[in-house]
C-alpha cells in the first residue's frame, strides 16, 4: 500500500454550515486500500492493549467499529442517538455547539469489568466520545482507549478525554475546525 490515511480524506468547504471544513472519510470507506490503512493503522495504534469489545459512535464509528472488532476478535457494541435501539437502553446527554444532544446503549451491552475500545472516525471538541465513555463506566466497563482517524487538535477534544484518564489514538491531524 502506498496511499497515506490524508490522501482518502475529502474536505468540503462550507458543510453544514458556512465555516466549517468538513473532514469526509467516505472516500477512505470506498477504497478497499483506505479502509485497511485505517484499520491497520487502528490496530497498530492499540496493539499492546487488549479489548474486551469495541464500541462504535454512531454512524461512521459503526463502520470502522465493526471492521475493528473483526480484526481484533472481539464483539462489538453500537453507541446509538436515542430512541435507534430496540431493547432496553440508558442514555447520556451532552453538549453541541447549538443544544444537546443524547446517546444510549443497551443496558446489557457491556459485562462488568469488560476493557473497551471507544472508536469513532474524527475526534473535535471529545463531547460526544465523553458522553459514550461515561456510558460505558455506568455499565461497569472500563473504556480503555479512543481510537480515531482523524483529529481536530485545534478543538481540545484530546484534553477533555485525557482529563478523564483516557489516552487516545489517532491516524492523522487536521488544523482548524
Amino acid at each position: 500500500m502506498t496511499g497515506q490515511i490524508k490522501d482518502f480524506i475529502r474536505t468540503i468547504p462550507g458543510f453544514p454550515h458556512d465555516g466549517i471544513l468538513f473532514r469526509d472519510v467516505t472516500p477512505l470507506f470506498g477504497s478497499a486500500e483506505g479502509l485497511e490503512l485505517a484499520v491497520r493503522g487502528l490496530v497498530a495504534a492499540t496493539n499492546e492493549t487488549h479489548f474486551d469489545k469495541v464500541a462504535g459512535i454512531e454512524a461512521r464509528g459503526f463502520i470502522i467499529g465493526g471492521a475493528l472488532a473483526q480484526e481484533l476478535g472481539t464483539g462489538f457494541v453500537p453507541v446509538r442517538k436515542k430512541g435507534k435501539l430496540p431493547a432496553a437502553t440508558i442514555s447520556e446527554d451532552y453538549e453541541l455547539e447549538y443544544g444537546v444532544e443524547t446517546l444510549e446503549m443497551h443496558g446489557d451491552s457491556v459485562v462488568h469489568g469488560e476493557r473497551i475500545l471507544l472508536v469513532d472516525d474524527l475526534l473535535a471538541t471529545g463531547g460526544t466520545a465523553a458522553a459514550a465513555a461515561r456510558l460505558v463506566d455506568r455499565l461497569g466497563g472500563t473504556v480503555v482507549q479512543v481510537g480515531v482517524i482523524i483529529e481536530l487538535p485545534d478543538l481540545g477534544g484530546r484534553a477533555v478525554l485525557n482529563s478523564m484518564g483516557l489516552s487516545v489514538a489517532t491516524l492523522c491531524t487536521f488544523p482548524g475546525h
